[in-house]
């Protein structure tokens, strides 16, 4: 940095004149922070294994287990056409989930900068 008093990423958060900045340091050592950081990760990383698994089984499916996946479920389709159209399903249905989640962390998070910026 050009200024000796703003050291960027290596010290404390650089102050602007007249602004609202948040102290990140504060909010990152909270409580309400880390709960935060859970609640997210409790949905992500099992709704990312959850999409993995449910897309994967498809080429497994239809690799190791061929007679079920070829068997007729109406008219032509068969269980392997079936469940690749699900998967669109599926994955327009867990972004439904995500926004939905999301919504609740944008406004917690929001409620945890009011609280640190009074």
């Amino acid at each position: 940095m050009a200024s000796g008093d703003q050291k960027g990423r290596e010290g404390a958060t650089p102050q602007v004149a007249g602004s609202n900045v948040a102290p990140w340091e504060q909010i990152a050592a909270s409580a309400e922070f880390k709960a935060l950081l859970r609640a997210k990760r409790r949905f992500i990383v099992p709704a990312t294994v959850f999409f993995v698994v449910y897309y994967f089984a498809l080429p497994y499916l239809v690799g190791y287990h061929p007679d079920l996946m070829q068997r007729k479920v109406w008219g032509e389709m068969n269980w392997a056409y079936l469940f690749a159209l699900s998967q669109f399903f599926m994955a327009w249905l867990l972004a439904a989930f995500y926004v939905a989640a999301a919504a609740g962390w944008d406004r917690k998070a929001a409620e945890l900068l009011a609280k640190f910026r009074q």
